[in-house]
């Protein structure tokens, strides 16, 4: 979805430390076997064995700050499905122990597309630590992110991007298009052959592949935000698979990009009003006490940035873009609003751009990129652009809409009024996002025209009234698509995804995978159930 950079579980910050930027097979039987990876016999796939055969080797995790009791290990996943004995790809994973004996493990993904599993796992230790009662609770890196062959496009690829659909750089269409005909080359150029497989149904396979190799008949899951999207693929895919899976966020499976980025303008633009609202109310914020002021300065502040960059203490240039994506992060949750708002003080009054580099990277430091041919990368590897480098490789693979150049052109400047109108902070960033996948191979129809009318057991779909990111329409309009499994939860409450802040949303999807507890479809969350400290 290429609207949305950051749709994941908000991060729970306990200490932010400085970071840099990151900017056809022939009848229906057949059709069916090639959706679930299994032979007319009913077993895996041969070619595949090997992969769903092997053993993990768990040991403690190396990397910074990672918790004590998380344990890390790989898997080995086939680079393509379909031609499994011409190359393969590590996946790092990492886990909690169950606290007593586990009936097997829950496997989570945090959103994106491009946040780290491993990661996410280490700083939401504390809402997680309840699925120990029942399950070793698991995560990974997915291809194409963090230690798993982390994709990038090369210093500053993106940055011209964004530059080449705003402001002037949409005077020429043609410019415009051929800049990023550039960057796309420059993205297949650093990424290497991952690239090319990095979508969604693909990652949706390498689940399987893990499922099987931890050891579990059926998959249990919780997937936050794009995660959502993983989890309604899997669902498709293989249907006699799903066991418990609650989906926490819920993206939308039909709308076109420019569609998806409005959404996320608006969302993004109305949770800002609100923390201005609520920033000005207070003394120490750092754009006084009138909130319609504070939104003209907010605008300002960026197109400053825009204009004048400021330096880092990392040799690049913090601009006005950057500051709107990390705002946007710092939207996600009213747990962060304190944070943005120092951080936003900092930059204010004494030129400190190390609190909202920190919330544009999620608050994970990674140095200068170094990339070789080792499959699963050193922490310190990682490419300082992965996260929306990966976020626009995923968001591509899973996207079919590819218009000419005619077309883009005559539509990139009504769409540009459009995302200023929808938000004058966030619309230029997402209308750089919806123009990116010009120059790439046309994408899936799988997700559009498959992933529906399911075949599985309950499933648990939280959506939240006042999220950002994921707007509450639609959990509606995908649990529709999905028919009678879906289940849903009205979380009346703000902020993005529902299971880190909401003690009910919370209590309701642990009592669900933990003991197959599920609350009534249409049944609620309200605000007043209070938020998680």
């Amino acid at each position: 979805m290429l609207a949305k950079l950051s749709k994941r579980l908000p991060v729970r910050r306990h200490a932010v430390r400085p970071s840099v930027r990151r900017c056809a097979a022939t009848g229906a039987v057949g059709l069916a076997l090639l959706g679930t990876g299994l032979t007319a016999a009913g077993r895996a796939d041969p070619d595949l064995d090997r992969f769903y055969d092997q053993k993990i080797t768990w040991t403690a995790c190396e990397g910074t700050d990672l918790p004590k009791d998380m344990q890390c290990g790989t898997v080995t996943v086939p680079l393509d499905y379909a031609k499994p004995d011409e190359g393969t790809l590590e996946l790092a994973l990492a886990r909690y122990r169950a606290s007593g004996d586990p009936r097997g493990s829950v496997l989570l993904n945090f959103g994106g597309p491009g946040g780290s599993g491993v990661l996410g796992l280490a700083h939401n230790r504390k809402d997680l630590l309840g699925l120990t009662r029942g399950y070793d609770v698991v995560s990974f890196d997915p291809r194409g992110v963090g230690r798993s062959s982390p994709v990038s496009c090369g210093a500053d690829a993106l940055g011209r991007a964004l530059e080449a659909t705003g402001g002037e750089g949409t005077a020429d269409p043609r410019d415009t298009l051929r800049k990023l005909r550039e960057v796309a080359a420059e993205c297949a150029e650093h990424s290497g052959p991952v690239l090319e497989h990095i979508g969604t149904v693909d990652v949706a396979h390498d689940l399987d592949v893990m499922r099987q190799v931890l050891g579990d008949r059926k998959l249990t899951y919780l997937g936050f935000s794009y995660g959502t999207r993983l989890g309604a693929v899997y669902a498709a895919r293989f249907p006699g698979k799903v066991g418990r899976m609650a989906l926490d966020g819920v993206d939308t499976l039909t709308e076109s990009p420019a569609e998806q980025g409005l959404a996320g303008a608006r969302g993004q633009q109305a949770a800002l009003d609100n923390f201005l609202t609520w920033c000005t109310e207070d003394l120490a914020c750092p754009f006084g006490q009138d909130a319609r002021a504070a939104r003209t300065q907010v605008v300002r502040l960026v197109a400053s940035l825009d204009e004048n960059p400021v330096p880092t203490g990392f040799g690049d240039e913090f601009t006005g873009q950057d500051l709107a994506l990390a705002i946007g992060q710092g939207l996600y949750t009213q747990e962060t609003w304190p944070l943005l708002q120092r951080a936003l003080a900092q930059l204010v009054e004494d030129g400190d751009t190390r609190g909202v580099e920190a919330l544009a990277t999620g608050g994970v430091a990674l140095p200068v990129p170094r990339r070789d041919d080792h499959p699963l990368v050193d922490e310190e590897d990682v490419p300082l652009d992965n996260l929306p480098a990966a976020l626009m490789a995923v968001n591509c693979a899973d996207d079919p809409d590819r218009p000419d150049a005619g077309r883009l052109a005559r539509d990139l400047a009504r769409l540009r009024g459009a995302y200023e109108e929808a938000s004058p902070v966030f619309g230029p960033y997402r209308l750089a996002q919806v123009v990116l996948c010009y120059g790439r191979p046309r994408g899936t129809d799988y997700i559009r025209e498959r992933v529906k009318d399911l075949d599985t057991p309950k499933m648990l779909l939280v959506g939240t009234r006042g999220d950002p990111a994921t707007p509450y329409r639609w959990t509606v309009e995908t649990a529709e698509r999905l028919g009678p499994s879906a289940v849903v939860l009205d979380n009346r409450a703000e902020g993005h995804t529902g299971y880190g802040s909401s003690e009910c949303v919370h209590r309701k999807v642990d009592d669900f995978l933990l003991y197959g507890s599920l609350p009534r479809s249409g049944s609620s969350c309200g605000s007043e159930d209070g938020g998680r400290g």
